[in-house]
């Protein structure tokens, strides 16, 4: 494994900065595809070879620590779908950040690349990595890399604020991690990956492993650990939000999935937890999403939702391997990491498709948007497909991974338990209600956004943006599709992934179980776009032969239409607002009239919805915190004599300390 030209290749990002400002993205972009071609290799090479894994041992400079790279199927699965999902970033990138080239100068536009570049070099390493301190330290590149994205318009007090929270979260996670691998290196005196195998034969695994999955939880946006997605995706650009979306967030699934492999006790207990979380937050993540207004908010609870899918998955195979059920394992750890890619793939997809409708009207209001479809057709295309993958339709790739998971949790209920046949029977209507939920979700976005009459003068002045930004989009959806379509040829090597890593016997024969289902639904999903392709060439054909007449549409009597006529984005969803009420917390705003009021004024209605686990979790002990840092700033008087005598007592009281053998 050539470690070293990568840092090479992580070098030539410096050259970034002298460059001028037309050739930044050419500049990032050879960078970028030569860290790509370079990881690629070794994920390859690493995939063909299951058994044994590409591994690097050396030093840390100046410290004398050990530092161990390695490349295995698990590694080189998350590579590739960082590569691809960067790449294609990058890609559409260059036609949605033309919008800031008159306000921007060439050094913001150096530090933006740059911080992406250095994202993608951060995740490559994390993913790569199996000792605790290089972990640890491209894991806080990452958070900090990211920031920068996100910050990319810091220009707006909101957008900073956003960026402050983000990476405090960050560092939240970061403290669990350390203090997870400390706790581990104490006991073993290592704090490689390989020791926690050790102090997991030895000790309690669920406490150390609950410290992992806060910390990765929050990477991943886990609920309630969730509460910066939802603000950080809508303050970034369109490209970052479908990168962080589509595959940092990833990372804390890496790194959950990375620690399961060394646990050995107390798998039922891990699993049921992990199931828990995730059932709770595809659930609350699917209905979040259903009363946002702002189509990038929207699309970052659905993140949370398809992470609480993941999850699922996960979840599912750890009780699997407790309770000795290969074909719940296999099934579950393998729909869990398809969807890993699947998600990627169509997240990234909806936020370019709405960096998209927000190129060309400024606004991600979709209650002022409507009628998008006849202005920007590809745009609506894509936008459309990917609502259909991530509802979990086929002949998308969505349907794959989850039909993966249903197969699992209905051949482990005959063999299962009845207790576990509770869990998992309930596993199955959560995960129906989810898809469910997800549909109206998306049927309730594109019809707003891209149906019906414009609603503003935003949507009025719409045109498609340049070709730049929908080729990479239309890449995505040919990815998508393809899945779809040949299920078989990516969920085998998932397959192989999982058996091996997990040590799941019997993995052929569930594999040779399994694998024909899916092949018959490729080929009616292959069968159903061959008719829908014919029948679109047949009419486009045949309507070229005949004369056609055109005419207004009969009204109903309603000749003079206008947009307030047609459903907005709250009435779409008001008898869904009035049952989920109690667990969305919606908040109607309405200055009531008073009885003694004979000539009422002019009032306006609006609503809104608060995520209580940001107010419980966030808000809340940030104010104490405020309020326990304002009774402290009577201290800064601002007068050197006092700050003189704050350190002679400091001094005093650790000399007392000394003396007492306290310290």
């Amino acid at each position: 494994m050539n470690i070293a030209l990568f840092f090479v290749v992580l070098i030539l990002s410096f050259a970034l900065f002298p460059v001028p400002k037309v050739l930044k993205h050419t500049t990032a972009l050879i960078v970028l595809a030569a860290g790509v071609a370079i990881s690629s290799v070794w994920s390859i090479e690493a995939l063909s070879g299951l058994s044994s894994e590409l591994r690097l041992e050396g030093m840390i400079p100046l410290t004398g620590k050990p530092v161990i790279f390695a490349v295995d199927g698990l590694s080189a699965f998350f590579i590739l779908v960082v590569n691809l999902t960067l790449l294609i970033g990058l890609l559409y990138a260059k036609g949605y950040l033309k919008q800031y080239y008159g306000s921007k100068n060439s050094l913001s536009f150096s530090l933006h690349y740059f911080s992406y570049l250095w994202l993608y070099f951060s995740m490559i390493l994390v993913l790569i990595a199996r000792d605790g301190l290089s972990f640890l330290i491209v894991w806080e590149i990452m958070a900090l890399s990211s920031f920068m994205l996100v910050i990319f318009d810091a220009e707006e007090k909101s957008i900073m604020k956003t960026g402050i929270s983000y990476l405090i979260q960050m560092h939240v996670g970061m403290f669990f991690l350390m203090f997870a691998f400390l706790i581990s290196a104490n006991e073993t005196g290592s704090m490689s990956f390989d020791s926690l195998g050790v102090f997991f034969s030895g000790h309690s695994n669920i406490l150390l492993f609950i410290l992992f999955f806060i910390g990765f939880g929050i990477k991943a946006g886990f609920i309630p650990l969730h509460s910066w997605l939802p603000r950080a995706n809508p303050a970034a650009p369109s490209h970052v939000s479908g990168v962080m979306s589509g595959v940092m967030i990833k990372m804390g699934i890496y790194g959950i999935l990375r620690v399961l492999l060394y646990v050995r006790h107390d798998l039922l207990q891990i699993g049921i937890l992990i199931l828990i979380v995730s059932l709770v937050s595809g659930l609350l993540g699917v209905m979040m999403a259903i009363v946002q207004h702002d189509m990038k908010k929207l699309l970052a609870y659905h993140s949370i939702e398809n992470i609480g899918i993941i999850g699922i998955g996960t979840g599912l195979g750890v009780i699997g391997l407790a309770t000795g059920n290969n074909t719940l394992s296999l099934l579950g750890f393998s729909g869990g990491l398809l969807h890993v890619l699947n998600h990627s793939l169509f997240k990234s997809l909806l936020f370019f498709s709405a960096g998209s409708v927000y190129t060309a009207t400024h606004t991600r209001d979709i209650e002022k948007l409507g009628g998008l479809m006849k202005k920007m057709p590809y745009t609506s295309l894509l936008f459309l497909a990917g609502s259909l993958a991530i509802c979990g339709l086929p002949p998308f790739n969505g349907f794959i991974s989850e039909y993966l998971i249903y197969l699992g949790m209905f051949r482990d209920l005959p063999s299962s338990g009845l207790h576990q046949s509770i869990l998992v029977l309930g596993s199955i209507v959560v995960l129906a209600l989810i898809g469910g939920l997800a549909v109206f979700c998306f049927t309730k976005a594109f019809g707003i956004a891209f149906l019906g009459e414009p609603r503003s003068q935003h949507a009025v002045s719409a045109s498609e943006v340049e070709r730049g930004m929908i080729m990479p989009q239309f890449i995505s959806l040919a990815l998508i599709i393809l899945i779809g379509l040949a299920s078989p040829l990516f969920v085998r090597p998932v397959f192989d992934i999982v058996g091996t890593g997990f040590g799941i016997e019997g993995m052929r024969r569930i594999a040779e179980t399994s694998l024909p289902g899916l092949a018959s639904i490729s080929l009616i999903a292959g069968v159903f776009i061959v008719l829908v392709v014919a029948l679109a060439l047949y009419r486009k054909i045949h309507l070229r032969s005949v004369k056609l007449s055109t005419g207004p549409t009969w009204g109903c009597g309603y000749t003079a239409t206008g947009p307030k006529q047609q459903y907005t984005s709250t009435s779409f969803a008001y008898n869904y607002n009035h049952v989920a009420k109690p667990v969305i917390g919606t908040k109607k705003m309405m200055p009531e009239i008073e009885e003694d009021e004979l000539f009422p004024e002019g009032r306006s209605f609006s609503s809104r919805v608060d995520d209580v686990f940001q107010k419980v979790i966030v808000e809340k002990p940030a104010g104490l915190l405020s309020e326990l840092l304002k009774k402290i700033a009577v201290m800064q008087t601002g007068k050197v004599q006092h700050y003189i005598l704050y350190a002679f007592v400091f001094i005093l009281f650790v000399l007392l300390l000394t003396w007492l053998n306290i310290i």
